[in-house]
């Protein structure tokens, strides 16, 4: 009942003006900054690990910045999923080399895990007349689970793969000449990771964005997207020159030092919560 009412009130949200929208997500994510210790410890943590130059001071900002970006992403999903298709088109602005997802080259596209990430899916299953491909990790909630699902599929461009659909059936699809919108730097466990630096700190980061591109015979193409006071900015930069290369560590290393460079952009807009270092190289301390 509680997750039915959650939807509904998400489907209420979808037909208010944004900025009120905005500004509910703002006192959601003051709360959340307060009342989630665990996750506002983990945030802290990363930022110290990963911008040790700062002060105590201007680390907490940055976090209560990203817990306030956070939810009003969260409750963006409103009208993305449920305002009306026009508003939608409205708010998404999508910007640079839109020549690179052109055509029916094969082509994996990176996605980092920026607050915006299901608003770059949506402009992009919209607003491009391409199938764009996905990779979906079911949720426990099963009206949850039901809801995200539709709201990603919504615009009919959209293919979702589960983990278990298994990677050929996913390099097929972008072969075939489905962009791949792949977001892998999170930690997913050792067994399929390498440690790479980020910010200097080694992290355990899937080679998939590699592995992905040499399968599926696939150009790399970024794509950020960046939250404005107006929607927001879905930016598809120019393909990535020489890669893959024969070495996914060294490309893994490659990814993580583009990711670096596009947070530095905004960095009150990345998944700060997320346990980055939760997979630590041998002999090293958790630091959460």
């Amino acid at each position: 009942m509680l997750s039915r009412s959650g939807v509904l009130v998400m489907q209420l949200l979808g037909r208010l003006p944004l900025a009120w929208v905005r500004a509910l997500g703002h006192g959601l994510g003051w709360a959340l900054y307060f009342l989630a210790v665990a996750r506002k410890r983990v945030a802290l943590t990363n930022l110290r690990l990963c911008f040790p130059d700062q002060s105590e001071a201007q680390r907490q900002r940055l976090a209560r910045r990203t817990f306030i970006h956070f939810a009003q992403a969260w409750l963006d999903r409103g009208w993305l999923w449920h305002g009306p298709p026009e508003l939608t088109r409205q708010r998404l602005t999508l910007t640079g080399a839109l020549s690179e997802l052109q055509g029916t080259e094969p082509v994996v596209i990176f996605a980092p895990h920026f607050v915006g990430l299901d608003a770059g899916w949506t402009a992009l299953t919209q607003q491009l007349p391409r199938q764009f491909t996905t990779i979906y990790t079911n949720q426990a909630n099963k009206t949850v689970d039901a809801w995200i699902l539709a709201g990603r599929q919504r615009f009919g461009s959209g293919r979702l793969f589960g983990r278990v659909d298994g990677v050929k059936t996913i390099v097929a699809a972008l072969r075939s000449g489905e962009p791949l919108y792949l977001l892998p730097d999170m930690s997913f466990g050792q067994e399929n990771s390498v440690f790479v630096p980020f910010y200097g700190v080694l992290a355990a980061t899937v080679p998939s964005l590699s592995r992905f591109a040499k399968l599926g015979r696939a150009k790399v193409v970024s794509v950020v997207t960046r939250m404005t006071r107006e929607g927001y900015e879905v930016e598809v930069m120019p393909a990535w020159p020489d890669f893959p290369s024969d070495d996914a560590v060294a490309d893994t290393a490659r990814m993580n030092q583009r990711l670096q460079s596009y947070i530095d952009t905004m960095p009150d807009q990345y998944f700060w919560v997320h346990k980055r270092f939760k997979d630590r190289p041998p002999g090293a301390p958790s630091v959460y």
